[in-house]
């Protein structure tokens, strides 16, 4: 599709700090896209993303990609802290968990698509590095949620999603596993936002939070596929 971008400027942002290495994938988590994108361009709210992706396809741009909008809040991927610095961060409209959790539309879908690879076609951004803020920030953060086609969007270039057929590396520590592949550390002895946040991605139709045999054995797909070589 012909990607065409609204310029929305929002006051919300800042110097870079890091190299772009990630793409970061919202929901608004709003009743409507019109108020997240109020809110999102409010100086009192002090958030912000560089995108803003409408259920009818249209797309705009509140921050440009050279600085640093405040979308990822606390959290890590892959031993970087400061998202904000290092990601591009979308906001797809959608109402999210606390409106019913909708499926996002094809004509969505569609501009999310012709979005994220028009984004990748100018940063050097890995696919290990495309994830959702419930990745970055898992306990904290469920979105984009377990509606959000990851499948797809890897057949599109965008991330990665092993067949399910895949061989399965040697996984002694699950948790570490999954640490390995970007999960931020766990905070205690309980792994369990950390599992669901995985099975949210991975996993959709069995989001449990539990270490059981099917979980483990997709930590192995997932590992083998995020690690170099």
């Amino acid at each position: 599709m012909t990607l065409t971008v609204t310029h929305r400027p929002s006051p919300n942002f800042n110097d870079r700090k890091r190299p772009i290495s990630a793409l970061v994938l919202h929901y608004t988590g709003m009743e409507s896209g019109a108020a997240a994108i109020e809110r999102l361009c409010d100086p009192d709210a002090g958030v912000s993303a560089h995108y803003v992706v409408e259920e009818d396809g249209s797309v705009l741009q509140l921050v440009a990609e050279n600085k640093r909008a405040w979308h990822a809040g606390v959290g890590s991927w892959r031993g970087e802290t400061d998202l904000n610095s290092a990601s591009i961060g979308i906001e797809i409209v959608n109402g999210g968990h606390d409106f019913g959790l909708p499926a996002y539309p094809e004509a969505q879908i569609a501009a999310m698509i012709a979005l994220a690879q028009d984004i990748l076609s100018r940063h050097a951004i890995p696919a290990t590095g495309i994830i959702g803020h419930s990745d970055m920030a898992p306990g904290r953060k469920q979105d984009p949620g377990e509606h959000f086609p990851w499948q797809r969007f890897a057949g599109e270039g965008i991330g990665l999603w092993p067949d399910q057929s895949a061989g399965e590396a040697s996984v002694d520590d699950p948790v570490e596993a999954l640490v390995e592949i970007g999960y931020p550390k766990p905070e205690g002895d309980d792994p369990s936002k950390l599992i669901t946040a995985f099975q949210r991605r991975f996993m959709p139709a069995a989001i449990d939070g539990l270490i059981h045999a099917e979980t483990q054995k997709r930590i192995g797909q997932i590992l083998k596929a995020y690690r170099p070589g």
